[in-house]
């Protein structure tokens, strides 16, 4: 089943194309990489899908429904959760108050104060049932600020998924973290992600090879390639523009 569609996608920067006429599909439950160089389009192809920039032209559609022109807000509340490279979140809440309003994101009631989200017993048991995930329940009550970088990671991707999104948008989402938990973040994200789409951006060629059923390469704003890991670790462009194949002599 499809769940999100992209036909013919562009996004121009003035006079700077930065994507053209991108086409993709992302199926339910699918694990899909997108790489690409640096200045690739990448993250503006994200931004688009995700709401934070206005496509030039093109059309995106998320479980049959016609999403180009609504706001982030509004495409959570279809089923699209997003985490950012750089951490999205509020360091003076605890870690507890930051994945209680990412769960309020989701619903489409006015808003409330985060002290009476806490009395929400439906609201606690879904938090600490994805802190209990990640082995975060423990600091629930520690301000975002006083935590290590690679738990404000955590907190980041639990505010993604806190919603039961259909679809999730991952921006380079071991970004800044040693090798050591950047190589465990493919297994968070499969355990936060069982049932939901990740349609994710990364420059870490083992999460994504570890993490993707199927990965596209962007190259100067258009997919050159889309296939399985094999496939694209064999493609002789994608190895000689993105993965460093040597020069024959």
């Amino acid at each position: 089943m499809t769940l999100l569609r992209v036909e013919q996608l562009s996004r121009h920067f003035g006079g700077l194309s930065v994507l053209t006429d991108v086409d993709l599909v992302v199926e339910a439950g699918q694990k899909v990489a997108l790489i690409g160089p640096n200045g690739a389009g990448k993250t503006t192809l994200l931004n688009v899908v995700g709401g934070q920039l206005p496509a030039s032209s093109g059309k995106v559609w998320l479980d049959e429904h016609l999403i180009t022109k609504l706001p982030p807000n509004k495409r959570l509340r279809h089923g699209l959760g997003r985490s950012y490279q750089i951490n999205n979140l509020f360091t003076s809440l605890t870690v507890l108050e930051n994945v209680l309003l990412a769960l309020y994101g989701g619903e489409k009631s006015h808003f409330r104060m985060v002290g009476s989200l806490q009395k929400r017993g439906d609201y606690l048991s879904r938090a600490e049932e994805l802190m209990d995930t990640v082995g975060l329940w423990a600091k629930r009550f520690e301000p975002l600020h006083a935590l290590s970088y690679g738990d404000q990671r955590l907190v980041e991707l639990l505010s993604a998924f806190a919603a039961k999104p259909k679809l999730v948008l991952l921006d380079e989402p071991s970004a800044g973290l040693p090798t050591a938990e950047a190589h465990a973040f493919a297994e968070v994200i499969r355990r936060l992600s069982k049932g939901v789409a990740v349609f994710f951006c990364a420059h870490d060629m083992d999460l994504v090879f570890d993490l993707a059923d199927t990965i596209m390469v962007l190259y100067f704003g258009r997919i050159i390639a889309n296939g399985t890991p094999q496939q694209i670790s064999a493609d002789p462009k994608v190895r000689e523009i993105y993965l460093g194949e040597p020069d024959k002599c």
